[in-house]
Parts: C-alpha cells; sequence; structure tokens
C-alpha cells in the first residue's frame, strides 16, 4: 500500500490509491477508472469529494476524458527515475511502470574515476562495480542509466557484476543480501553535454545537450550504497508530485 495514506485528504487519498492501481498494472490504460458514484459508494465521501479525484488523475497526467466513453486510466509520458523506480520496487514489486523495459549494456568492475570516488568516498582507481543499463518504453528509450557500488558488494552479490538480467533491482538486491536498506538519497539535476560513450546509446549526436540526474543513496549505517546518472532522452519530461496539503 502507498505509504501515508490516511494523512492526505480523502480526494488526494483516492486518487493516489488509483495511481498504485494504474502503475501496478492492476488498472490498463483505456480502462475506466472508479466513476463518482462507485467512489461514492466504496469510499463513502461526498459526491463533491468523490468528483476532485478525477481532475487530481486528470492534471497528473494519470486519466483522460474520452467523448462517449468517458474518464480512462493513462501513464503519464514522463520519466521513470531512479528514485521513483525505488518506490515502484516498494509500493507494486517491480520497479518499471507498464510498457518499460531494459537493456543491460554492461556489468563490471573497474577503477573508479575521480567523479565516482569522489561519490562513493573511496580512492581513485579503487575497483567498484559498474552497471549500464538502458530503459526503453513504446516510444523509445527512456534514458541510459550508469550505477557503481563499492565493489565489496560483489562478494555478497556476483550478479551485480554480470551483465545478465538481476533476481530484483540491485536495491532489493543489496538489500536481501547485506541487509543494508537505502534509506537516503540525494538528487542532483543538470544540463550535460552527451558524452561519446553515452551518445550513441541515447541515437544522439557526442555532445548534444540534455537533462541530467545523479542519485545518490545512503543506508540506514549512514553508508553509501549507490552513486548512479541518468542522461535523459530528448523530448522526455522530468516529473515529480508533492502532496502539499
Amino acid at each position: 500500500m502507498v505509504e501515508n495514506l490516511p494523512a492526505l485528504p480523502p480526494y488526494r487519498r483516492i486518487a493516489a490509491e488509483i495511481k498504485r492501481r494504474i502503475e501496478g498494472g492492476e488498472l490498463q490504460p483505456g480502462d475506466r477508472i472508479p466513476s463518482v458514484r462507485e467512489i461514492v459508494r466504496d469510499e463513502g465521501v461526498s459526491v463533491a469529494t468523490a468528483t476532485r479525484v478525477a481532475s487530481v488523475l486528470r492534471a497528473d497526467g494519470y486519466a483522460e476524458t474520452i467523448p462517449g466513453i468517458g474518464t480512462v486510466a493513462r501513464m503519464p509520458s514522463k520519466i521513470t527515475t531512479g528514485p521513483d523506480r525505488l518506490q515502484l520496487q516498494r509500493t507494486t514489486g517491480s520497479g518499471f511502470r507498464p510498457g518499460e523495459r531494459v537493456e543491460i549494456i554492461s556489468a563490471e568492475t573497474v577503477p573508479a574515476t575521480a567523479e565516482v570516488a569522489d561519490a562513493l568516498e573511496v580512492e581513485v582507481g579503487a575497483q567498484v562495480i559498474q552497471r549500464r543499463r538502458r530503459y526503453l518504453d513504446e516510444e523509445g528509450v527512456i534514458a541510459l542509466s550508469t550505477s557503481w557500488l563499492p565493489g565489496g558488494l560483489v562478494k555478497a552479490a556476483p550478479e551485480l557484476a554480470n551483465p545478465g538480467p538481476l533476481p530484483k533491482m540491485t536495491f532489493g538486491l543489496i538489500e536481501d543480501r547485506t541487509g543494508r536498506r537505502a534509506v537516503k538519497r540525494r538528487d542532483e539535476v543538470s544540463i550535460e553535454s552527451l558524452p561519446e560513450d553515452v551518445a550513441s546509446l541515447l541515437d544522439q549526436e557526442p555532445g548534444t545537450p540534455v537533462l541530467s540526474m545523479a542519485n545518490h543513496y545512503w543506508d540506514q549505517h549512514g553508508q553509501l550504497t549507490e552513486y548512479a546518472r541518468d542522461y535523459m532522452a530528448p523530448g522526455r519530461v522530468l516529473a515529480a508530485d508533492y502532496d502539499l496539503e
């Protein structure tokens, strides 16, 4: 279930639950979302409250009204970032939205560059795990994502350094094997020029300015477990939802 739903206003709580069902694949794009009458009956709220639910879903890109059919579910065309995937993993058991897939480009141990060494708090040249993958959906490439993890994790989870698919996302695998749970993150968003080794994987020219996000993750002991950098494909929207009520 979505955390802290009881603290939300009723219409926000109901909308959040419907979003969860859409993201989890229970409601597919094109399926009717619960009607005002159904929400009033099932949730015990007023008609005014039930009416606001569809408005929230439409505003957030999770619903659209089609003449002659009604209000149906849809998936917003936005980038699913690492933090989004962590939340999806914990709420739905999968780090992917419906229609998304991943291609593992490489997985190996490499010497830490200055950027990676600074992020993971290790010496330059220390062996770290590097995983590179490309996320795609029905519209094409979403992003090229590279993660670096402390090299010591390969002992507990050797799969991290192999290019095959993991039994679950890195967050979940590390937690299962070591008990280290990601509890804190920092995101840094910037415009970066595409490096040559990334550009071809995004079907772009080297040097093309694109949106980039760097993520740092810490465990419950305050130790860094992962550093990641995503390069977003042009034309994608980076969106985040915040409840201010």
